[in-house]
């Protein structure tokens, strides 16, 4: 099997994780447009991500946050966004890099990115089962959908990998 010297694989990636880096920048700089609201699952363990040490003992693999009505501060830099978000009304400060994200989804259009681990991330950090997070500052369930339901344009990088 010829080598891929280009490495397709990584500039796919880092391609679809430009489109998540402009859209949490947008939602920074001029909110949340219509009914658009976003989940994204993230490695609590990845490098460079900074939650509380109570998040990380609730979340100890990884964590859906909901971006919809209550967040505040949401800063994006070309490597991570750092956003203020409410845990059973307590507030809290996380810093996430966007090599830790496993999936994007915004189910007012049904669209979402699903992201292989970076290489950098070990192989002992990947989950076993996802786990939600009620994040918009309110007191809801737990039991909320951590993956793009049916419909859901999801984009897998493997896809394209030649076989």
């Amino acid at each position: 099997m010829p080598t891929d010297l280009i490495r397709y694989d990584v500039l796919a990636r880092d391609a679809l994780r430009g489109v998540l880096r402009r859209v949490l920048a947008d939602a920074a700089t001029h909110g949340l447009p219509g009914d658009h609201h976003f989940y994204i699952t993230f490695l609590t363990r990845a490098d460079g991500v900074k939650l509380s040490p109570r998040l990380l003992a609730q979340y100890p693999d990884e964590m859906t946050i909901i971006l919809q009505h209550q967040f505040w501060d949401l800063t994006v830099t070309d490597e991570r966004f750092d956003i203020g978000l409410s845990f059973g009304g307590t507030p809290e400060r996380l810093s996430i890099p966007f090599s830790a994200i496993k999936s994007f989804f915004d189910p007012s259009v049904q669209f979402g990115l699903q992201f292989e681990p970076s290489e950098a991330e070990p192989a002992a950090q990947l989950p076993a089962a996802a786990e939600a997070s009620p994040a918009e500052g309110k007191d809801e369930p737990a039991d909320e959908p951590t993956k793009p339901t049916e419909g859901a344009e999801v984009v897998r990088l493997d896809r394209f990998r030649k076989k």
